[in-house]
């Protein structure tokens, strides 16, 4: 009779983790098909994000989520503007270059753009899901807590551009060398105008 009542036990959970697998399979290939498209990407979080601020703004609560959906996102933020490795460690020689006789060396995120979307949107979503449950609706006086969150965002950046200051490095690609590679060589580019 044990094996019997063993059987039973685990029969229902089988169709559940089936079902939790083919979901997570799916999931993990919407995702993966996303990878190429930033833009895209950037918008549906947009929209998660001023769904959340609408139910927030109507709910007239839900401050202390919103204060911790702040700092988490603010942390995304630095670990987003910040070298892979650190220029003052510099571990094995392997810092930033300093001067234009360096050797090249890309910048490299400590967290990459794909994870840095991934988590900013997964961060909205929890919150957005915090805010039918009241247990989480803490009574607090809100501006104290965007004063103080806005006096933490303008010490953190500061130190953060001091440091891209101090190293020379720059997050973005907003200004940097680019290399077309739908100009191919022989079709109007400089070495073709001199023959």
């Amino acid at each position: 009779m044990e094996g019997v009542s063993g059987d039973q036990a685990s029969e229902p959970s089988v169709p559940m983790a089936k079902w939790r697998r083919d979901f997570s399979r799916a999931f993990r290939y919407y995702l993966d098909r996303s990878t190429p498209h930033p833009v895209g990407r950037w918008l549906g979080t947009l929209a998660v994000a001023i769904i959340y601020v609408l139910r927030v703004y109507l709910i007239q609560g839900f401050y202390i989520v919103s204060y911790g959906l702040g700092i988490y996102l603010l942390n995304l933020l630095i670990g987003f503007l910040s070298p892979q490795v650190d220029p003052g460690l510099e571990v094995d020689g392997a810092s930033l270059p300093t001067r234009g006789s360096d050797e090249f060396r890309p910048f490299i995120r400590r967290l990459p753009e794909f994870k840095f979307w991934y988590a900013m949107t997964k961060a909205f979503c929890v919150a957005f899901v915090m805010t039918f449950f009241s247990v989480f609706d803490v009574p607090v006086f809100w501006p104290i807590l965007l004063c103080y969150w806005i006096v933490l965002f303008v010490l953190t950046m500061k130190r953060q551009i001091l440091h891209m200051i101090k190293y020379r490095y720059v997050p973005f690609n907003f200004g940097k060398q680019r290399y077309d590679r739908k100009n191919p060589v022989g079709s109007g580019n400089s070495l073709s105008r001199d023959r």
